[in-house]
């Protein structure tokens, strides 16, 4: 898994700090969670479909899980210290990566960003340095193409819309003697703090230790999702359920030329505000807001509390995101009304394009 300087709050790229205390602890959570689960619907006659699926990390028989071994490679990047996200990731990081073709490995945005120097390990040990080809903040996923070819055999994409809660998928991360089998433990939206949704992202059970930019695909090997996120609520009507989320790769089909082509997609820019939020006893508090950005020049403070966006009221982040990504394109200022010093006041954020915040890298 990627290794990151811890920050002490979540922030737009390092994992929060409350899902990095669960790693000792998962497997055994895990294990209490499904079996109390399961006593208690034996003990209560409910359908046992109502309970966590167990894997028990049980196989499928007749195929062989070191099949796909090759097709998973190592990625070492390093940011210059001066980099916005090296104050919350730190500036050296590593994770997994996917083989798409002889020269080009798909990884979970938050290792590559504003990297300068990336190094990609194949399965066979080989080192090959890497570029940053293209790196996109609406779903998370960066593009990575080596300077010399990979010895590793690509994975091809599968369709990630096909797949539904309880379908049995694999998983691998570099290093790993053989694929894992996990079960989709639910299909919904997940929002971050740091301006970022995905409608339909991929939760799985069990959770797993090395998901940063990990595969998770199909048992003839097509590739469905991408390692992002370790959570403490995978399941969608059951709480406290650790887990994993994956970023689905249908996500990726429309904007992979773009990515290796021009380094970002194409078309109208998501806006954004340079601000963070939580949800805090139910209203949705600024935690954070990023130095000289739209937000912070417009005299939004932490604590503040985000009421609505224009007219709209909104009461979580998810809410919050389509409100204002609705209003227009990066540049169109958009109205906060906010609970600030007591008070509650309209205030008028311009936004931008977070791409201009970003350093650029500097190539091999």
């Amino acid at each position: 898994m990627v290794r990151v300087n811890r920050p002490t709050a979540p922030s737009a790229f390092a994992r929060p700090r409350r899902h990095v205390l669960y790693l000792m602890a998962l497997p055994l959570v895990a294990a209490a969670l499904y079996l109390g689960a399961a006593l208690a619907a034996n003990a209560q006659g409910a359908p046992s479909e109502r309970t966590v699926p167990a894997t028990a990390r049980a196989q499928s028989p007749g195929i062989d899980l070191t099949r796909y071994n090759d097709s998973i490679v190592r990625v070492d990047a390093k940011a210059p210290a001066e980099a916005t996200s090296s104050q919350q990731l730190g500036p050296v990081r590593f994770g997994n990566g996917i083989i798409l073709d002889e020269r080009t490995v798909l990884t979970i945005g938050y290792l590559t960003l504003e990297a300068d120097a990336v190094m990609v390990t194949t399965a066979a040990g080989r080192r090959i340095p890497g570029t940053v080809a293209g790196y996109d903040h609406a779903s998370g996923f960066s593009v990575v193409q080596t300077a010399l070819p990979l010895d590793g055999k690509p994975m091809p994409l599968g369709d990630s819309d096909a797949l539904k809660e309880r379908d049995r998928v694999l998983v691998l991360g570099a290093g790993e003697p053989e694929a894992t089998e996990i079960v989709v433990l639910s299909r919904k939206p997940f929002s971050g703090s740091w301006e970022y949704l995905i409608e339909q992202a991929i939760f799985t059970f069990p959770p797993v230790n090395n998901w940063s930019g990990a595969a998770l695909f199909t048992h003839d090997g097509k590739l469905l999702g991408v390692g992002s996120l370790i959570v403490n609520d995978a399941a969608a009507n059951q709480p406290g359920v650790p887990g994993n989320m994956w970023v689905p790769v249908n996500l990726l089909k429309p904007i992979l030329d773009d990515l290796i082509a021009k380094g970002r997609r194409s078309g109208a820019v998501q806006p954004w505000l340079g601000i963070t939020t939580e949800s805090v006893r139910g209203n949705l508090m600024v935690t954070r807001v990023a130095k000289a950005g739209p937000a912070e020049e417009a005299g939004i403070t932490p604590g503040d509390i985000v009421l609505g966006v224009g007219a709209d009221k909104v009461t979580d982040q998810a809410e919050f995101y389509r409100k204002v990504w609705s209003h227009g394109p990066a540049g169109t200022t958009v109205t906060l009304r906010l609970l600030k010093d007591g008070d509650v006041k309209e205030v008028p954020v311009k936004s931008i394009d977070r791409h201009e915040r970003l350093h650029k890298a500097r190539g091999i």
